[in-house]
């Protein structure tokens, strides 16, 4: 019997199948410190214990997509390691802060499957939950994923493709228990834009930009414990390139929109995601964010805004799909979430 790990193909799929991942992972402050590296993160309230507490926190929590990530790094051997492409995300909620000392865990439920006309690959959609040691969900998120098949010629899976909402309604946004912003301190946070300063429609150019080194995002995507081949064996490609973790896009693009969102502190939901091309070592990643919502909530001082944010690699500012519906071949990433923000 073969002992090592060959990864699932489309057709091990099936709907309805429970995956538990491996590896739970103890995260401490070595993960601040490693993301504050590796992104130019700056939100007051995943930099300092003190300002979390004076907004009704016990301490600072990990940034909200370092458990993202820590909890998509322990599905990648089983849904993802043969894939081609991550394509897309909906209904991502975050329902519980990570703290340090916290140990994460995931677990997937596949619900949705088609294959691709060409018989070669397919489509998995899997529903996943990282909870910590006391059994509580953290977040949740739904994924779809293009798999290669072992076998072109094998038997594609009968075809389900899951409902999902097109956006979540501030209502189902879970509010961190005791986040108070009502006594929030914006010279501290580096900003003065509260809730009442954003307004549907308008666009913000973050301005700055960053270059993608192949150190930095192979160090990234080990740190998540990410094994997908396509980011580590650049002989996978016939263009001979690793491909950028998706991840490190959405992590990059939302360090940068804190130029004009530093406020934007807490990330509630993930509507939904594209990664609309691939990103490479030396490209150059901006970002621009639309505001798409806002909301109150019931929690003192706490408002909620509905962003779209679109990572680049050149190419102009608020530009995102040609007149043939398709994103243009400058964007990256193209994300839509809720952001908590004080009022």
């Amino acid at each position: 019997m073969a002992k090592t790990n060959p990864g699932r193909f489309f057709e091990d799929y099936s709907v309805g199948d429970v995956i538990p991942h491996a590896v739970p992972r103890t995260v401490s402050g070595g993960e601040r410190a490693l993301y504050h590296a590796l992104y130019p993160a700056r939100h007051a309230l995943y930099s300092s214990d003190e300002f979390a507490r004076e907004c009704g926190l016990p301490s600072s929590p990990l940034d909200d997509l370092t458990a993202f990530h820590v909890v998509f790094g322990k599905t990648v051997p089983d849904v993802s390691l043969n894939a081609l492409a991550n394509l897309g995300y909906a209904e991502g909620r975050w329902l519980k802060p990570v703290y340090p000392g916290d140990t994460l865990r995931s677990t997937s439920e596949v619900i949705g499957l088609k294959q691709n006309s060409n018989g070669k690959s397919g489509v998995v959609w899997v529903r996943t939950k990282g909870e910590n040691q006391r059994g509580e969900t953290v977040m949740e998120y739904v994924r779809w994923v293009m798999v290669r098949k072992r076998d072109p010629e094998a038997a594609a899976p009968e075809t389900r493709i899951p409902d999902l909402k097109p956006a979540l309604d501030a209502g189902d946004l879970v509010i961190p228990e005791g986040l108070d912003f009502t006594d929030y301190d914006f010279t501290l946070a580096g900003e003065p834009h509260r809730w009442g300063d954003y307004e549907v429609g308008e666009m913000i150019d973050h301005v700055d930009g960053v270059t993608v080194e192949e150190a930095e995002h192979m160090m990234a995507t080990r740190l998540w414990q990410n094994t997908a081949k396509v980011h580590f064996d650049a002989t996978l490609r016939e263009d001979g390139n690793r491909l950028i973790y998706g991840g490190h896009v959405i992590s990059m693009a939302r360090t940068l929109s804190f130029n004009g969102l530093a406020n934007a502190q807490v990330i509630a939901g993930l509507n939904a995601g594209a990664h609309a091309n691939p990103c490479y070592s030396g490209d150059t990643i901006k970002a621009w964010s639309e505001v798409l919502d806002k909301a109150e909530t019931p929690a003192p001082g706490v408002g909620a805004l509905r962003l779209r944010l679109v990572a680049t690699k050149g190419g102009e500012p608020f530009t995102l799909r040609g007149e043939d519906g398709k994103y243009l071949p400058h964007v990256l990433l193209d994300l839509d979430y809720w952001a908590l923000i004080p009022l």
